[in-house]
């Protein structure tokens, strides 16, 4: 299909000569003139710049001084370089350019000078600038400046003091503040604008119990040494006397705990025996039950309907019922509290008297005993008492408990007659530890193996309030 041709001229009304005679029944009007004369102006603007008829008469008008074009050719002809007078086809459409300058760029135009990419000279602006005019980043950087404290500002500057001391250990400790109220502020202000969205720094605080003594875990409550005096017969090389003593003290607790052992073991086969004889037994049928009506007796399962209608119905208890019942257990309750302070008052008391009558009874003997025999007794110290710890070696709701104290003893056929031959006895680590726990330093706690803690964990879980909703049919 070939291409349509595109009329440059403004639209007209058709003339119509069929119309006999009638009227159009609007006007003709015929704008072909101004058109024309207005596309010749263009024309003229864009070769020349201006139209002609604003053009001086001097402009008009050129001296030709090289020829015609034809004359040149000529020339280039004869010389023998007919390239160099010819000019090309591109040449000329190139050199056809406008003479109207080409419209500037805004954001040229918004560009600073240290911006703009010249050959080295700095042309001047186009846009011309107030003389008192003064960018936003300047005002800025000057208000920067006056909120700043210096200290020349400072009227006595000679015998004012440093804000710091060069000298000292620790710069924070020794500091000298100084600044005028009107800085302070200033600072002050600027710092809160700056740190609006930023979280304060919370001081750590340290729990109220922190203040407090441990509780210590023993029988009389009172503490024990961090390092206790050991044992006289514990030592590598004891006397006699003093691993007898010890050896037979270990004795005994040891035959306590296996009696005790060994009476719990009874008693638990004897409960169990119980158990099982009664679950031996036959249960009891309903036609073993010889016993008759006429003889004034009647078995639970001889009852009748009436007699299970006439019987009285529960009623249920008024306000002044229940609050007689909470006063009566409130009663009872206060009653056994007050029975538990006053007997573990009356044991405390028990345990006072008893520290002091052994104490006024060692004191005794000191006193009656004469010089030579007090330097020994003196030199050979009595053995330091065992801690004794309360019935419930814990403390809160933890069911773990302090471990025993281990034995650490030399047996008969263990003894050397050479120091070399020896072998250490107890660790350091584990009685440290134990004492620790003893003084209620540390909570005593179990062991807890991997697999328990991996139970123990709670699983992270999306809500699924937003994805239950319930079908209506």
């Amino acid at each position: 299909m070939p291409p349509t041709s595109t009329s440059t001229e403004a639209p007209s009304q058709p003339s119509q000569p069929s119309r006999k005679g009638k009227k159009a029944w609007r006007k003709n009007v015929d704008i072909s003139t101004v058109t024309s004369g207005l596309e010749v102006l263009r024309e003229e603007i864009i070769q020349h710049g201006k139209p002609l008829a604003e053009k001086h008469q001097n402009e008009l008008f050129t001296l030709d001084t090289t020829g015609s074009k034809e004359e040149v050719l000529l020339q280039a002809t004869r010389a023998g370089k007919p390239h160099k007078g010819k000019i090309l086809k591109m040449d000329e459409i190139l050199g056809r350019r406008s003479a109207v300058p080409a419209l500037e760029n805004l954001k040229s135009n918004k560009r600073t000078l240290g911006a703009a990419v010249t050959d080295g000279v700095l042309e001047p602006s186009s846009k011309r600038q107030k003389k008192d005019w003064v960018s936003k980043k300047e005002i800025a950087r000057l208000r920067n400046n006056l909120d700043k404290t210096s200290h020349l500002d400072v009227e006595d500057i000679d015998n004012a003091t440093s804000s710091f001391d060069l000298w000292a250990d620790n710069g924070s400790s020794d500091a000298v503040q100084v600044s005028s109220a009107a800085g302070t502020a200033t600072t002050s202000a600027t710092t809160s604008r700056e740190n609006e969205y930023v979280p304060k720094h919370r001081a750590k605080v340290a729990p109220s119990s922190i203040r407090r003594p441990p509780v210590a875990l023993t029988a009389t409550g009172l503490p024990t040494q961090a390092v206790p005096q050991p044992d006289a017969g514990q030592s590598y090389n004891p006397s006699f006397e003093d691993w007898d003593s010890l050896l037979t003290r270990e004795g005994e607790k040891e035959v306590e705990a296996e009696q005790r052992r060994l009476r719990e073991a009874q008693i638990a086969a004897e409960r169990q025996a119980r158990i099982d004889e009664l679950a031996n037994q036959p249960d009891p049928r309903p036609e073993d039950n010889q016993e008759s009506e006429w003889e004034g007796f009647e078995t639970e399962d001889e009852t009748t309907s009436i007699d299970l209608l006439k019987r009285k119905r529960p009623e249920r208890k008024t306000p002044a019922q229940r609050n007689k019942i909470k006063r009566r257990k409130e009663a009872e309750r206060l009653a056994k509290h007050e029975a538990r302070m006053a007997e573990r008052q009356r044991r405390g008391e028990e345990i006072f008297q008893s520290l002091l009558k052994k104490q006024d009874q060692h004191s005794d003997e000191v006193a009656n005993i004469d010089g030579p025999e007090r330097s020994d007794l003196s030199s050979s110290a009595p053995a330091p008492p065992a801690t004794v710890l309360r019935r419930k070696p814990t403390l809160g709701p933890s069911r773990a408990t302090i471990p025993p104290q281990p034995l650490e003893l030399v047996l008969p056929d263990e003894l050397q007659d050479s120091l070399r031959r020896l072998r250490p006895e107890g660790n350091l680590l584990s009685e440290r530890f134990r004492n620790i726990l003893v003084n209620g330093k540390l909570e005593a706690r179990r062991p807890l193996s991997y697999a328990a803690s991996r139970k123990k964990r709670v699983k992270v879980t999306e809500k699924w309030w937003s994805k239950d909703f319930s079908l209506r049919v």
